[in-house]
């Protein structure tokens, strides 16, 4: 029996050893831990700059294809990058225009409604089984009155906080669509640039994860666009159908919800059920709420999964945490950035897992292996040299 068998004999060496080497995990797993918070502090106290660019390559995904194709046919990089992003702004530009018309033609008429509709209430309110009298609602009214009157510091507190948030919205907005303007112009030089600093070897290996993270945010933008489409036709018909008011709004805010998973499909359906009863009363609004749910079923259930489970691989468990802890650190900007930036950490998993596969494999042994050092087949940018056997 050798040494090294026999040192597994002994009870006490057995546990000393798996000792020793727990805590060698241990502490390169605390070590790991603190790497990460200290990353997570960075981004937080950078917030005002990852921001924008976060939103820079999700709109470089959008923008890249046409820049792309302008390219092929001799545009030079900066006037394709310009062109594109005027595009892309006309066409914001004419949406927008499209919502705010819809709302301002459709509000009298909602208004109207939603007058009839608290006369409605009141006259119930009067009648059996509340039986309240005219007084008696005019107090109520009157408290409501006073409660408001009470309250309205601390409206214009958050008025003046909503208008700093949307300010800085706005500057974030812009700072995100120059950087997207960099992005595509200077954006193939990147890759090729980072290789050169960092050197062959590492630059192989950051080359393949950045190129999978882009597929994956591209096939994450190309997905929920089409899913928020089918979700805002669906429910705009539905809504023309039952005669709702401001249909092609909601149908638009409700496609724009579509990119913020599972949070913004609720609140869009959530608005056009409250319009519905405002406007139409509570069995068109039982109408439209059947639909919406029966929509968001169908996208979560069977349309997410088929176009995102060969794109981003991630589970609806997963999706669902990302967006609730994106939402409560970052508010809207984190749930919309949530899920794909859960993606791309998932694609770095993935590709340092089958590095680590590789290099785990056992290697051919030598009379497997070619005669001629030329025809030794390529292992990747991860291949180590090979080392000289002992006592060589």
């Amino acid at each position: 029996m050798s040494a090294q068998d026999r040192r597994w004999t002994d009870r006490g060496q057995a546990i000393g050893h798996a000792v020793t080497w727990l805590a060698r995990w241990s502490a390169r797993l605390a070590l790991v831990a603190i790497g990460f918070w200290l990353l997570w502090t960075l981004i937080g106290r950078l917030w005002v700059v990852v921001m924008p660019v976060l939103l820079g390559l999700l709109i470089t995904t959008v923008l890249w294809p046409p820049a792309r194709w302008l390219r092929s046919r001799g545009v030079p990089a900066a006037l394709a990058a310009t062109l594109v992003v005027l595009g892309g702004l006309i066409v914001l530009g004419g949406v927008l225009a499209l919502i705010t018309t819809s709302i301002v033609s459709g509000v009298p008429e909602i208004a109207d409604s939603a007058t009839r509709a608290l006369q409605q209430a009141l006259d119930w309110a009067a009648g059996p089984p509340l039986n309240l009298g005219e007084g008696q609602l005019d107090q109520l009214l009157q408290q409501g009155i006073d409660q408001l009157r009470s309250s309205v510091g601390s409206i214009a507190d958050s008025l003046l906080t909503g208008v700093g948030t949307v300010t800085s919205g706005i500057v974030t907005g812009i700072v995100a669509l120059l950087l997207a303007f960099l992005f595509v112009k200077d954006g193939p030089r990147f890759t090729p640039w980072l290789r050169g600093v960092i050197g062959e070897r590492a630059g192989g290996h950051v080359t393949v994860v950045l190129d999978r993270v882009w597929t994956t945010l591209g096939d994450f933008i190309r997905t929920q666009a089409i899913v928020s489409l089918v979700d805002a036709v669906l429910i705009g018909l539905g809504l023309v159908v039952l005669g709702v008011p401001l249909a092609v709004p909601l149908a638009a805010l409700t496609f724009l919800g579509g990119f913020v998973p599972i949070v913004g499909a609720f609140i869009a359906g959530a608005l056009a059920v409250l319009v519905a009863l405002v406007s139409n009363g509570p069995t068109t609004a039982l109408i439209m709420l059947v639909i919406v749910v029966v929509v968001q079923q169908v996208e979560g259930n069977v349309l997410q999964p088929v176009l995102q489970s060969r794109s981003l691989r991630l589970h609806a468990a997963v999706v669902l945490l990302a967006v609730t802890a994106g939402s409560t650190l970052y508010g809207i900007a984190g749930a919309f950035l949530a899920v794909p930036v859960v993606a791309a950490v998932a694609v770095v998993l993935r590709y340092l897992s089958e590095v680590a596969d590789r290099r785990s494999a056992p290697q051919p042994a030598l009379a497997d292996r070619p005669d001629e050092p030329d025809q030794v087949p390529d292992r990747g940018p991860d291949a180590e040299r090979p080392r000289p056997a002992d006592g060589a």
